[in-house]
This record gives structure tokens, C-alpha cells and sequence, in this order.
């Protein structure tokens, strides 16, 4: 599993499923510094107890404040439960959050993960909002399309924050089959914490948004060595779990 082990700090929930619980709350809206360097603002890093643990990125929704993820970023499985508190920080780097931390919530994953910790529906959604914000997130950051049922092999660029690291790792490369519900990639360097690193195609060379086709996760929690990830497909499953994401209350 790609996800950083959070065991600091926890809450019990009331259904007796221990939940990790954050050191910050999301900041109020201001001014944003503005980035010390180009960066790739869809894509942020996930905060539990003041540690990052996983990355996530913006995926275009009609209210523009829908994260995609893996569901083990998220949720913890079969047995277990919805993390609690989780920050997002779009563009993260160099230890600054250059747009602020954005409160996670009304996380969703697929049925079958919740029973089973199913490795093929290893996927996750959910909102992000900060206090204040004249603007919903897709606005400040941009947001990748999602697409589904596309071929198993084709060009991505993915990207996602190894720990110990303060920027943004990225990796030009080809998705290939594992299987019928897995697609591998070869990236090197992508240790614990790239967990829901976004696989997006055609990415712009301006914006470097582009068509999210998988995530970092899966079999193998998303890969047991640095050097080869993977991903659940995106099938009309991943399709129906985003339309539910996207039209919760």
C-alpha cells in the first residue's frame, strides 16, 4: 500500500472504527501567496495529523470541488471505516501550501471496497471547501476530465508526492494491461504517500490538466516497490460512483 500508515493520533468513532484525526483545520480564504514556481495545481497532497499520507487530485464536477483518489486514501476497507479530518493542499511544495488547506469531506467509495477491500474498485471521491472561498476549488486549481472505459495502453504523465519529499514527482510513461481490471505503470521513485496519484492523458502543456484514467492503487495497494504502480481500470463502475459523488447533497 502506497498510503503512509497514520498511528499518531486517533479517534474512535461511534461505531467503534478507529479514524485518523488531523493536527490543522482547514485556513480561511485570503489572498494567496502566490507559488514560489510553476506547479501543477490539480494535484495536491492529503493531510491526516499534520502528515501527509497520500495525494489527490481535482476532477471537473458541475459545483467544481470534487477530489479523485484511491478509496484506500479514504476509507480503510473492509473492517473499517472513513478517515475523519483530512486536508487537501492543492499544489503543494517546498512545505508551503500556496492555495491554502481545503477541508475533505463526504468521501465515497464503492460498495464492494467497504466489504471486501476489493483491489479493483480501489478508487475514491470526495469534496474539498474551504471557509470563505469566493470560489469553489476547480476555479483556483483547475480540473481533470475523467474518462472511462478507454483503451489499457496509452501515454499518461502521472504524477504524486512521495514521503519526505515537498514537490511534486512526475513520470512521462505508457500504461499497460496486468489484467482485466488492472493497469500497470513503470514510474520510478513513486514510494509510500503516491496512493491516488492521478494517470492523466493528453495533459496541457500549460496547465498540465488533461483526461484522468486511473489512479495509483489497486493491486498491491498500488505496487510493493517504487518502480511499478498500478491502478483499478475505470470502468462504468468508477463512472457510477462518480456520478453518485457528484450529486450527494
Amino acid at each position: 500500500m502506497r498510503r503512509t500508515v497514520i498511528g499518531l493520533f486517533a479517534l474512535m468513532s461511534a461505531s467503534g472504527t478507529i479514524v485518523a484525526c488531523a493536527e490543522h483545520a482547514a485556513e480561511p480564504a485570503g489572498t494567496p501567496p502566490p507559488p514560489a514556481k510553476p506547479i501543477q495545481a490539480s494535484i495536491g497532497a492529503l493531510f491526516v495529523d499534520g502528515s501527509h499520507y497520500c495525494t489527490a487530485s481535482v476532477v471537473h464536477s458541475p459545483r467544481g470541488d470534487e477530489l479523485l483518489t484511491a478509496a484506500h486514501c479514504i476509507h480503510d476497507g473492509e473492517g473499517g471505516g472513513y478517515l475523519a479530518n483530512v486536508t487537501f493542499a492543492p499544489g503543494f511544495h517546498d512545505g508551503v501550501a500556496p492555495y491554502g488547506y481545503w477541508q475533505v469531506g463526504n468521501e465515497l467509495v464503492a460498495q464492494n471496497w467497504i466489504d471486501s477491500s476489493d483491489p479493483n474498485l480501489d478508487v475514491g471521491f470526495a469534496t474539498a471547501r474551504q471557509d470563505g472561498s469566493p470560489e469553489p476549488l476547480e476555479a483556483v486549481t483547475g480540473a481533470n476530465q475523467l474518462a472511462t472505459n478507454g483503451p489499457f495502453a496509452r501515454p499518461v504523465t502521472v504524477a504524486g508526492y512521495p514521503d519526505g519529499v515537498d514537490e511534486v514527482a512526475t513520470c512521462e510513461t505508457h500504461t499497460q494491461q496486468q489484467d482485466e481490471h488492472q493497469v500497470r505503470v513503470d514510474c520510478p521513485g513513486f514510494a509510500t504517500g503516491t496512493s491516488g496519484s492521478p494517470l492523466v492523458a493528453d495533459p496541457s502543456p500549460d496547465t498540465k490538466t488533461g483526461t484522468v484514467v486511473g489512479v495509483i492503487g489497486g493491486y498491491e495497494g498500488g505496487g510493493y516497490t517504487d518502480d511499478v504502480s498500478y491502478s483499478s481500470y475505470f470502468d462504468e463502475q468508477v463512472t457510477d460512483l462518480y456520478n453518485r459523488a457528484t450529486t450527494m447533497p
